[in-house]
């Protein structure tokens, strides 16, 4: 078992590493400096110092790494994955610096897999180019969301056009002006099976009917620097037939191929945050003197270091290993996998960020520091893509096939 990168990958996690250490960290001060001076501060996309990243990125060769087949790098799951926990370590710059951030990279794919000639004309391409935002609008506020087969939008067929009435929150990026297409997954038909029902429908952001109602905080966090988290009310929404992604009724299953690959650039890019907590959390305690001697010579401290480096390195080995399996035997091969990371990667990064709080004291709780804030993100994933609860039903249920056959 060979556990080395292969010679591109190595390649360009040597180019990405420099580009990151010299050009995107340092210039974090300036885009939040630039952001907060803005006119509107949902405009993360419009910030000056972050143009100039993207364009540097660019001609590096580091843009759209995430996208496999013609439309990116042509990378494997295996090789973007150490890539994109490099871009963990600057989550809140990186991922959009490369083009690489959610949920624009989850639409991309949809588009790409799914999407007509002229769907990706007029919304793939231009999110290609990193000249627009876009957003997926799947979770309700009346409905169990971890089910998304309740999901009750209605998009009903009129001659040449659905229309869409219902509501939907908690929609990453839909704050920013530059989100100017939503995915919105409604029910085209609640007769049929029940994995049946849904669909998804492209709808411009400038349609009549759809309005923005509000912006969602996350722990007191509005997420401002991605694009916020929005709640949506659609209204007699009218798009035209030619709107729909794949045929009416596949809603469901474009759903599942979207989040498998999600899943895993969310894993990676966390396990590169909780590399950064744990470097600031070994920095502290070199720093901090509590009782007569330095924090690092307390034995319960050394006890979150040591659980930390063994924890990361167990759940990176996971996410490789899921990601060779997505690779050699597709999605659907590597399912167990995949609930296997979404279910661990949260709570563990979420014990380190805990423990690299705890360990600088209040200034963790603090706006001082990254870690509260990475806290509360980290959090957020364990409902992102699916509840632990539903991903651990899931996987139990094909544990006791597999043993009570």
């Amino acid at each position: 078992m060979d556990f080395a990168h292969d010679d591109r990958t190595e390649q360009l996690l040597g180019d990405l590493r420099t580009f990151l250490d010299e050009r995107v960290v340092p210039a974090l001060p300036e885009f939040d400096a630039q952001l907060s001076g803005s006119d509107d501060r949902w405009a993360w996309s419009r910030v000056p110092v972050l143009g100039e990243l993207r364009a540097e990125a660019r001609e590096r060769g580091l843009w759209n790494l995430f996208l496999p087949g013609e439309h990116g790098a042509g990378l494997t799951n295996l090789q973007y994955a150490p890539l994109a926990e490099l871009t963990g370590r600057c989550i809140r710059l990186a991922p959009a610096v490369l083009n690489c951030a959610a949920p624009d990279t989850g639409n991309m794919e949809v588009l790409a897999q799914f999407g007509t000639d002229a769907q990706k004309t007029q919304w793939l391409e231009p999110l290609l180019r990193g000249e627009i935002r876009s957003a997926f609008a799947m979770t309700e506020p009346d409905v169990a969301s971890s089910d998304a087969t309740n999901i009750e939008l209605s998009i009903r067929r009129e001659g040449d056009e659905y229309v869409v009435n219902g509501r939907k929150w908690w929609i990453t990026g839909a704050m920013n002006p530059d989100c100017r297409v939503f995915i919105v997954m409604g029910k085209t038909d609640p007769d049929a099976d029940r994995h049946r029902q849904q669909s998804m429908v492209l709808v411009p952001r400038d349609t009549p009917g759809l309005e923005v109602v509000r912006g969602m905080e996350v722990f007191g966090y509005d997420d401002h620097d991605h694009g916020g988290h929005a709640e949506l009310r659609f209204t007699d929404v009218r798009v035209p037939v030619t709107n729909l992604v794949a045929g009416e009724g596949d809603g469901f299953a474009i759903a599942q191929a979207r989040l498998g690959p999600g899943r895993i650039h969310h894993c990676m890019r966390s396990i590169g945050l909780a590399e950064v907590a744990v470097e600031a959390m070994c920095r502290r305690v070199s720093e901090r003197v509590a009782f007569g001697r330095p924090l690092a010579e307390q034995g319960v401290v050394r006890d979150w270091i040591a659980e930390s480096r063994v924890r990361i390195e167990q759940l990176r080995l996971l996410v490789l290993k899921t990601a060779w399996l997505m690779d050699t035997v597709g999605n659907k091969g590597a399912h167990t996998e995949i609930q296997a990371i979404k279910i661990a990667t949260p709570k563990t990064v979420e014990w380190i960020l805990d423990k690299a709080i705890q360990a600088h004291g209040a200034a963790g709780l603090s706006q001082d520091t990254e870690l509260a804030a990475a806290f509360a993100g980290i959090r957020t994933l364990r409902f992102a893509d699916g509840p632990d609860e539903v991903h651990k039903n899931a996987l139990a249920k094909a544990e006791l096939r597999r043993h009570t056959r």
